[in-house]
């Protein structure tokens, strides 16, 4: 029995039965989330690395020196996961108006990686216990984040200038407010210089911000929409 179940590895099904079911897991709060890497991607993602880190592992071990030492070194496929894995995670981080999104989806690409390889690698500890806090992180933090978000919002102001003026008036204005410039357009006038502004912040510090352009001698006009 012993000879079988080394013929047919199960112990290195056993890794990756694990790892599928790790990675379904933290997978499965993502497709929930409607987030483009789901359930089949973190699961494909953390079979692969802990896959990887078995072969890294067996590559090592095909020949010994004389003092029992591999000939191989059992880092170094485990190694060109956490750089191949970037290119899965650089490719769920887009640019959306001014906006970064996506980076919470690549950080958990890049985390399935690692329980996978902790899989591979035999560390079922390491690998449960970075899973359940994965979850706790994904799942127990959502309340808040939504708590934080609920503070901020975006709004669309329309800031008409004197000719001559720069920019830089009303960005150092709303950068006292705090308040991030996710787009700007500017035209110009015979009159007047007109900046269209995508403006994220704090919902006091939004209509603070405004009322300080109106108060400003070089701004014509501040509406918020």
């Amino acid at each position: 029995m012993t000879g079988l179940a080394a013929t047919l590895r199960l112990t290195v099904l056993g890794k990756l039965l694990l790892a599928t079911l790790l990675g379904g897991v933290i997978g499965l709060e993502r497709e929930l989330a409607g987030k483009p890497a789901g359930l089949r991607t973190n699961m494909l993602i953390c079979v692969g690395a802990a896959l990887f880190m078995q072969l890294s592992i067996d590559v090592a071990e095909i020949g010994f020196s004389p003092d029992g030492h591999p000939f191989g070194d059992t880092t170094r496929i485990a190694a060109q996961i956490v750089s191949g894995i970037g290119f899965l995670g650089a490719g769920a981080i887009l640019h959306s108006e001014g906006a970064v999104i996506g980076l919470t989806t690549a950080a958990t690409v890049w985390l399935v990686a690692a329980i996978g390889a902790a899989v591979g690698a035999g560390a079922y500890v390491d690998a449960i216990g970075g899973t359940v806090l994965i979850m706790l992180v994904l799942i127990g933090l959502r309340p808040v984040e939504r708590k934080l978000l609920a503070k901020r919002r975006r709004i669309h102001a329309i800031v008409r200038i004197k000719t001559g003026v720069s920019f830089s008036t009303i960005e150092k204005i709303l950068n006292d407010h705090a308040l991030h410039i996710a787009g700007r357009r500017v035209f110009e006038h015979d009159t007047d210089r007109t900046f269209e502004l995508d403006l994220i912040g704090p919902n006091a510090q939004l209509e603070r911000a405004i009322g300080a352009l109106r108060a400003d001698n070089d701004v014509i006009s501040a509406v918020s929409e």
